[in-house]
């Protein structure tokens, strides 16, 4: 069963329609990029997945057993939000508050999972340091750990590297990979970095005025994927 199905979905905002009649699904241990033109409505479509906002028209339904609840997000950070004053193992924890309830405290089991995360993203020694301190690289890292206290199966992620120096653009890259390959996450990201996305991905998503969905593989032999690896540019 298909962890996410979009069955003829239309979102937009303001009653606007940015895409519309799209249809896609995602299995375990997918890999699935998102790209597209400015403005074609990634963002747009990663808010309707994640229930933030309700599509125009059609569906969009979680199975085997992932709750909309149990889906990891990493959103575009804004310059608020890197000068969030509290700590790492404050942030990352924070990830379990869906876990939670109504119950208004963390679990033991709660508080484990958090400082497995954070040493499973190598960010040990900062525990106890403010978020607003770090640099950008290992502030992904602190908010990718929150996400996965989330989930255990499906990670989104808007534009993980944006700001990020090469290296920790690189870093980023892999540790992504490295969850969906070693842990069995499946992934949803959006990028504009169509070289990364061919290297890691196992399917494209394309949205604009042509859609495309399928494999990587296929992406490349299509004329889309021609075109943004830059065999067809003059």
């Amino acid at each position: 069963m298909a962890l996410l199905t979009c069955t003829n979905l239309t979102v937009g905002y303001n009653g606007i329609p940015v895409i519309t009649n799209l249809s896609f699904s995602i299995q375990a241990g997918d890999y699935l990029c998102i790209i597209g033109e400015n403005g074609a409505g990634k963002s747009t479509l990663m808010k309707t997945i994640l229930n933030l906002q309700p599509p125009l028209s059609g569906t969009c339904t979680t199975g085997d057993n992932l709750k909309p609840t149990e889906i990891g997000y990493l959103p575009q950070q804004t310059t608020i939000q890197r000068d969030f004053p509290a700590s790492v193992k404050e942030i990352v924890l924070s990830g379990c508050q869906s876990r939670c309830g109504i119950r208004p405290f963390y679990s033991a089991a709660e508080k484990a999972l958090a400082l497995k995360n954070i040493e499973r993203m190598g960010i040990t020694p900062l525990i106890n340091r403010c978020y607003r301190e770090l640099s950008g690289g290992q502030q992904q890292r602190v908010l990718l750990a929150r996400a996965l206290c989330s989930t255990q199966k499906l990670l989104v992620l808007d534009e993980p590297v944006t700001g990020l120096d090469p290296i920790a653009t690189t870093d980023m890259y892999h540790l992504i990979a490295d969850l969906n390959k070693h842990d069995g996450i499946s992934i949803i990201m959006i990028s504009h970095d169509i070289h990364e996305v061919i290297a890691y991905a196992s399917h494209i998503l394309h949205i604009g005025k042509e859609v495309f969905f399928g494999t990587t593989d296929d992406f490349k032999k299509s004329h889309l994927g021609s075109y943004y690896l830059g065999e067809n540019h003059e």
